[in-house]
């Protein structure tokens, strides 16, 4: 049986376990970081007004609060918005790209076991996971390069 280790290197703040899967939990926090992460990897959203106009509804306090949790943790970054100072752009850092075969695997398994919507895409990515991955990292990185 695995079992996450209780002490907590000095180096990781405040976690409650040095569990890899608690930091994966701390870091991430929620459904709504998830879902900003698909939002920025599938559909491209970079700023506060984008992620708002999601499906699921987030409220502007909780999208604000999961954005700067995402920042702090390394997973996205912001730059000014070159049109606007003001404003800034959202962008998955390299290990926030990272988490795009995380976020395939869930999708393939809640197609698994429940009823979910958006079947061209999970059939998509079931025919073949790892190219859709790399599909979706070389979107991204061309779409940031061209825009930014």
């Amino acid at each position: 049986m695995l079992r996450c280790p209780v002490r907590v290197k000095k180096s990781v703040p405040n976690r409650r376990s040095g569990c890899p899967l608690n930091a994966s939990v701390e870091m991430l926090g929620d459904r709504w970081s998830l879902l900003i992460l698909r939002d920025m990897m599938l559909r491209g959203f970079r700023t506060f007004k984008e992620f708002l106009t999601s499906y699921e509804g987030i409220a502007t306090n909780i999208l604000s609060d999961r954005l700067k949790r995402l920042v702090t943790h390394g997973i996205v970054t912001t730059q000014e918005d070159p049109s606007d100072g003001r404003k800034l752009i959202y962008l998955l850092t390299p290990k926030g790209l990272d988490l795009a075969p995380v976020l395939t695997d869930m999708v393939l398994w809640a197609a698994k076991h429940e009823e979910t919507g958006n079947q061209p895409l999970v059939r998509q990515m079931q025919k073949d996971k790892e190219q859709f991955v790399e599909t979706v990292r070389e979107r991204y990185l061309k779409n940031t390069r061209s825009s930014g």
